[in-house]
This record gives structure tokens, sequence and C-alpha cells, in this order.
């Protein structure tokens, strides 16, 4: 007969990962199962920049938050790899993106037994067993797994502007596909456009100065140029536990206001040091008489044409409306992520909820109904519980974004959840 677990994960990324280590250290006698579509699972592989940090204080980890003790830390894991001292004298603020995703894959190590990976999951369904409704996993090759609760991971889905949305071209990338397209180019571009404004977006227009040091590189800004993080120590409680609870609680007029106020903490602006650098970077430029990297503010791009070899862009200024043209043979899209909502930027749900989305409530605002531990409100009381790892920035603030921030105290809400949800005479273990 087909397993039934007590906890069906789909996605193994650093949300379902720093639950199954919660699960592991708090609750044994919970069996957990997860399915990762990558057969070969690198954390943010399509933006391992040279140079580039994490942008977090490193012992916001899987688990430091939640458990200081564990072994699944970051600092042990430095201590286990004989790193800790040299890593200790690194001139850094942040460590660097690399070894993070190291470390990442480190703890993915310890836990490849519970997960099935190269395995996408197609559709859900709840059907009956043994008189009680589960959920049934199908995945794309017809395989079926089943859990008696399911915790929903599989990352925010990329945003792409109306302008691009259709678009298939290898010409046009999303930031997280970026160094594996640069791989499938035929040749190193002469002229590149990127689009946004995000720290993502000042990153790639360095990387794709340096590594194609003959090309025009222009970063194509909405607003009217490129602006620092909101890195205050005040702004910055937004990502404690706290704020959490605070926002929450609040009604949606409220969230915007936050929402508001939090945004320049992590979307469309960027650390200091990647500014200054790529400021110096234009400027020496101008003092030698060959610009070639460009910042272009108050700019939208209103229309796309895929040609053979190159990508027409059709660009608009914000405020006088006077339109350019630019033709490009490579564009890179740091547009972001969707987040859960009604809005054109965001999506009501997560795709993969399509069958069973019936099942749950959404608020008079079209949001879904999501409670403090991460679970899904249910229109029946018999529909199996479903959690939201890592989706739920509009529910609960800033701090769910997408960072490691409350990664691991999320993890201990979940934990908890699922605690209540699954009945001890059902535990398997």
């Amino acid at each position: 007969m087909l397993d039934c677990y007590d906890v069906l994960g789909i996605g193994f990324g650093p949300g379902n990962l720093s639950l199954a280590i919660a699960i592991e250290e708090g609750a044994p006698e919970l069996s957990a199962h997860f399915l990762e579509a990558q057969q070969n699972l690198v954390w943010q592989g399509g933006m391992m920049l040279d140079g580039s940090n994490i942008q977090n204080h490193p012992c916001r980890d899987l688990v430091s938050l939640r458990n200081p003790r564990s072994r699944y830390s970051f600092l042990n894991y430095l201590f286990e790899n004989d790193r800790l001292i040299e890593h200790l004298n690194l001139p850094m603020e942040f460590p660097l993106r690399k070894e993070y995703a190291q470390y990442i894959g480190w703890v993915t190590k310890h836990f490849a037994h519970q997960v099935d990976f190269g395995v996408r999951a197609a559709a859900l369904a709840v059907v009956d067993r043994d008189g009680t409704r589960v959920f049934e996993a199908t995945t794309v090759d017809g395989a079926t797994y089943q859990g008696r609760t399911l915790v929903l991971a599989p990352g925010r889905t990329p945003y792409v502007p109306a302008q691009f949305d259709g678009v298939r071209s290898p010409r046009v990338v999303h930031l997280t596909g970026y160094l594996h397209q640069l791989r499938e180019l035929d040749a190193s571009p002469r002229n590149v456009a990127v689009i946004g404004g995000s720290q993502s977006a000042v990153e790639l227009t360095l990387d794709l100065a340096k590594r194609f040091p003959k090309a025009r590189v222009t970063n194509y800004v909405h607003s009217y140029s490129l602006r620092s993080k909101d890195n205050s120590p005040f702004s910055e409680e937004g990502y404690f536990p706290d704020f959490t609870e605070y926002y929450f609680k609040v009604d949606r007029r409220s969230k915007k206001a936050l929402d508001a106020y939090m945004r320049p903490t992590n979307y469309s602006s960027a650390d200091s040091d990647v500014l200054h650098e790529l400021y110096i970077m234009v400027y020496e430029q101008r003092l030698d008489g060959a610009q070639r990297v460009f910042v272009q503010g108050n700019s939208l791009v209103s229309a796309v044409t895929v040609n053979e070899n190159t990508v027409r862009l059709e660009i608009d200024e914000v405020h006088t409306h006077q339109r350019t043209v630019d033709e490009v043979d490579l564009v890179v899209l740091a547009t972001g992520f969707r987040d859960l909502g009604p809005s054109e930027r965001q999506e009501r749900f997560p795709a993969l909820l399509a069958d069973v989305i019936d099942r749950f409530h959404f608020d008079e605002h079209g949001y879904l109904m999501i409670n403090p531990d991460y679970s899904l409100e249910p229109v029946e009381d018999t529909t199996p519980a479903v959690f939201l790892n890592g989706l739920c920035e509009s529910t609960h603030g800033i701090g769910d974004s997408g960072s490691f921030s409350l990664l691991s105290l999320r993890a201990a809400a979940v934990l908890d959840g699922l605690r209540k949800q699954v009945p001890v005479d059902l535990f398997t273990g």
C-alpha cells in the first residue's frame, strides 16, 4: 500500500530544509518526505556571482534563531569544515553567497534520504484513506505520494513584466536563470539591457560589465535612479518576530502603509557597497572618454520585439514621454518575484493548488486567508491542512520576503501547527 506521510513537502529549498531540521530536532515522531523538482539543487544557482554576499547576518541561518545549539548552524558548518578561524578573519560584513550556498548544500546532504530529487509535483487532490482525507500529489511522471498534511514551499514565482510576458527567447532571461542562460549563448553579447532597480539589478550590471568588457550595458530603472537600501537598525526591526505578529493583526489598509515604509529595506534598492562600485566604474569610464555602462532612470519598457539575433526595446521616459529604441542582444530581467494577492504584480495562489483551491477561504480583498502558523483557512474542517512555507509576505510582512531573516522561526511556527494537525495516534515514528 502507498505510504502516507505525516508531512508531505513540496520543494526542498531553504524553507522546507529548515522545517526538516525542526522536525528532526523537535518532533522526530513525525514522518516527513519531500519532493524537489531540481535534480541537483543549488541555492540561487543562477545568481552565484563572484564576490556577491548574502546581505544578512550569517547567524540568521537555517536554525540559529530557533535553536542556537543546533549542529546545523552556519558556524558549526564552518567548524566541521575547518574554515571557522579563516572565515572570521574575512574583512566582510556578510558571508559570500558561494559559501552560504555550500553551507545549504552541506545541510541538504544530511536530509537527502527524506527527499526525492528531480521529481516535480504536477497536481494535488484530496482523497480518502481509511476514512480520513489526505493529500495526494501526482508527479509529471505519474507517480503518487500521500500526506496527512502538506507543506508547500516551491519558492516565489518570478515576476515578468507584461511587456515580456509570453516572450520565449534565449536572449531574454529572468535573473533566476542568468548564469545558466549565459552558458547557452553562442557569442558574447555586445549590447545588454538590465531591467530593474534592485540589488540584483546592480549586481548583474556589474557582473556583465566585468564579464563582457567590450559590451555596452544599460540598466533601465523605472524610478529616477538607483537608491540605497534603508539599513537603519530601527527599520530593520521589521525583520523581528514582534513585527510579524503586529503586521498579521492589522487590517489591509494598515498593511499597505507598513509595506510602503518597509519596501526600501529590501526592494527597488541596493546596498551602498555595490552602488559605490558601480558609480566609480561609470565615473572612471567617463574620465577615460569610453563609457560603456549606463544607468538610465525614469525608463519604462513599453514594447518588446524579438528578432533573429536581437531584441528591440521601445522605452518611454516616464515623465517627458519621449520614446527611444534600444536594439540589444541580451535582456536580463531583475524584476523580482510575485507575492500572493489579487494585484497585477501578485498571484492569487500557488499554481500547484489550482485543483484544490476551492477548499480554502479568501478574504474580502481577494487574499488567501492564512493563519499565524502559515496554514490556510479551510472551508470545511475535514480538509487536510496546507501550510505555505515562504510565500506569506502579504499576511506576515517583510520578514517573509524570501530572506533568511526569520526562516528558522517560521519553521518553528509551522512545526507547531503540524503537531496540532496530526493526531498522536497517527504518528508513524
